[in-house]
C-alpha cells in the first residue's frame, strides 16, 4: 500500500469532523464561499460535523446567532468553545473554586456566571478563588492590573487558549489571550497554571465522547498548527492543516512530525474525502 492509499484509508475512516473556525470556514465576518458547501456534503455523506473555537469572546448562543447571520443554521450540541472547556475543567478538577475573576469580554463573563460561578469585581476587597484570562476584546488597563494583583497573591491562574492573535479580514492585529498572558506573564513571573483550549486534547476527546467515537474515526480541521494540528495529533486524530488562514505552506512543510494532510482549504478536503469514498 502506497502512500496516496494510507491517506485516502485513513481519510475512509472518518465518520466525524471537528472544524475549526476563525480560518477555517470564515475569516473574520467573511464567510469562506465553500463553507456551506462543505457542510452540506457531509450531511450527504453521513459525516458528522462539530465547530471547536479558541475564541471565547462570543457565548454559544453568540456564535449560534453568528453563524445563523451567515446562513449556517446550527445547534448548541455542535459547539464546544475554549470557555466551555474551561468551565467544564473548573467543574471536574477544581469544584472548590466558584468565585473568579475574569479577563474576558461581557459576553464570556455572562456564560460562566450563567455556569453558576460568580465574578468578581475589580476590588481588592473583592477577592476571588481563581483568575481566567481570555481572548478580552474589551479590555481596560484597571483590569489587567488587577489580575496581575491577584496572580501575583498566588490565586489558580487559568487562561482559556494559548492563540497569539486572532485572524480577522480587518486592517489590524486582534491581539489574543496568549499575548495577554505573556504581559501578565512579564509583569508577574507567573505562566498561567493551566492552558485549557486547544491544543489541550481535552477539547477534542470530549467531541469523541459526546458522539462515541475512536480517536481514528475524527478528523480536525483547522489553520493553526500550533492549537488545531497539534491537539489532533495528540489526540492521536487525523490532523488536517488548511492555509486559508494564518498558516503558509513553507511554515507548514517545515512542520515535523507533519499534519496528515495539508489542503488549500475546506474545499480541498472535501475533494480529498469524495475521492477516498469513491475508491471504496
Amino acid at each position: 500500500m502506497d502512500i496516496n492509499e494510507i491517506i485516502l484509508e485513513k481519510v475512509r475512516r472518518v465518520k466525524h469532523v471537528a472544524l475549526d473556525m476563525d480560518g477555517t470556514i470564515y475569516n473574520g465576518g467573511t464567510l469562506f464561499p465553500f463553507t456551506i458547501g462543505f457542510l452540506d456534503k457531509m450531511k450527504e455523506l453521513g459525516i458528522g460535523y462539530s465547530f471547536l473555537t479558541n475564541n471565547p469572546s462570543r457565548s454559544t448562543n453568540d456564535y449560534l446567532k453568528h453563524l445563523n447571520d451567515m446562513g449556517i443554521k446550527a445547534s448548541k450540541d455542535e459547539f464546544y468553545t475554549s470557555a466551555q472547556a474551561t468551565i467544564d475543567y473548573l467543574r471536574l478538577y477544581r469544584p472548590d473554586c466558584k468565585r473568579l475573576f475574569i479577563l474576558g469580554t461581557p459576553s464570556m463573563i455572562k456564560e460562566f456566571e450563567e455556569a453558576g460561578f460568580e465574578s468578581t469585581m475589580d476590588d481588592a476587597n473583592d477577592e476571588p478563588d481563581a483568575v481566567v484570562v481570555g481572548f478580552d476584546m474589551s479590555l481596560v488597563y484597571s483590569r489587567l492590573c488587577r489580575a496581575a494583583w491577584w496572580i501575583n497573591q498566588k490565586k489558580l491562574y487559568l487562561a482559556t487558549n494559548p492563540d497569539r492573535i486572532c485572524p480577522t479580514d480587518k486592517s489590524l492585529v486582534l491581539v489574543d489571550c496568549g499575548s495577554i498572558c505573556s504581559s501578565l506573564e512579564h509583569a508577574t513571573g507567573r505562566k498561567p497554571d493551566m492552558i485549557i483550549g486547544k491544543p489541550d486534547p481535552r477539547m477534542l476527546n470530549g467531541i469523541m465522547e459526546r458522539h462515541n467515537l475512536q480517536a481514528e474515526q475524527i478528523a480536525m480541521v483547522g489553520d493553526r498548527i500550533y492549537t488545531d494540528i497539534l491537539m489532533a495529533q495528540r489526540a492521536s486524530a487525523l490532523s488536517v492543516l488548511v492555509l486559508s488562514g494564518e498558516t503558509t505552506y513553507k511554515e507548514a512543510a517545515a512542520l515535523q512530525p507533519n499534519p496528515d494532510l495539508i489542503m488549500r482549504d475546506l474545499a480541498e478536503f472535501q475533494e480529498m474525502i469524495l475521492l477516498a469514498h469513491s475508491t471504496f
